[in-house]
């Protein structure tokens, strides 16, 4: 376990990798276990992933892109694909398990066409099969983190080997997007699947959550994020090289989907991990 300690609190974390048959659908778990000496609101940016939280201390969660103007609270929940940022509350304490899912390992491990959770956040109870209360139950008195992980494997492993399976023209279209970080145009994905825009359109949505065009964006932003992070750059070489048309269109996508300018996200950075809000 790792620790890290700041003037807003402390942070242990500790991860494990997933079970090989797993890992093509989530590459890690991350338990945590944050004190902060007051309550804390983070802003997390939209991502190209599927966010499970299997929380063991009750936080407030919101969408406000999703038209969710005041936090529910909250133990474990699922974040479907957002098109715009979320915020997490505690109230000084907070602790669990964090699994980023992609949207077609999602699909596979919770049962349901993700378009019923694009732009939501919802219970992990609401999910067909899923138990969170016994999960958390099971988690919590394990007696370190590599049980629980443990643990999560056999849970994920039985849901793999009965969940529904990704229709190739939509594991073709995904890799597609992802191999080209969202700089791939829809009529081109069309093309290589031989379905229709249209077609193409409806059964990728039902399946990853959102239209094709849109999680170009997601992923697109990601990836400048990820410039963004690594060596300094300006911003005009960040956005030529994430494939904006230009800066200003930059600074547009990038204060929809993270809620704030790329100036103001890298200097709201948390000692802690994450971003305030």
């Amino acid at each position: 376990m790792t620790r890290h300690t700041s003037a807003l609190g402390s942070m242990a974390t500790a991860s494990a990798p997933t079970h090989p048959a797993l890992a093509p659908l989530l590459d890690s778990y991350l338990g945590y276990d944050e004190h902060t000496h007051t309550p804390l609101r983070r802003r997390e940016p939209a991502t190209g992933s599927i966010t499970v939280i299997i929380g063991f201390a009750p936080i407030r969660v919101h969408s406000p892109h999703a038209g969710s103007a005041t936090p529910g609270t909250t133990r474990s929940f699922v974040a479907g694909l957002h098109a715009g940022p979320t915020f997490v509350e505690h109230d000084g304490r907070q602790a669990g398990i964090q699994l980023d899912l992609t949207p077609l390992g999602a699909y596979t491990l919770l049962g349901l066409p993700l378009a019923e959770i694009a732009d939501r956040v919802v219970h992990l109870d609401d999910l067909p099969g899923w138990d969170g209360d016994a999960l958390i139950d099971r988690l919590v008195s394990a007696p370190d983190w590599s049980t629980r992980f443990a643990h999560l494997d056999e849970v994920l492993l039985r849901r793999l080997a009965i969940g529904p399976e990704p229709l190739p023209e939509v594991i073709r279209s995904w890799d597609l997007l992802t191999a080209s970080a969202g700089r791939i145009a829809v009529t081109t994905l069309a093309r290589e699947t031989g379905w229709s825009r249209r077609r193409l359109g409806a059964r990728f949505r039902e399946t990853v959550g959102l239209p094709p065009k849109t999680v170009a964006r997601l992923l697109r932003f990601r990836h400048a994020i990820a410039l963004l992070e690594g060596a300094p750059r300006s911003w005009a070489e960040v956005a030529a090289e994430a494939g904006y048309y230009d800066q200003a269109h930059f600074n547009r996508d990038f204060k929809v989907l993270a809620g704030c300018t790329p100036g103001a996200h890298l200097g709201s950075r948390l000692p802690t991990g994450g971003f305030a809000a």
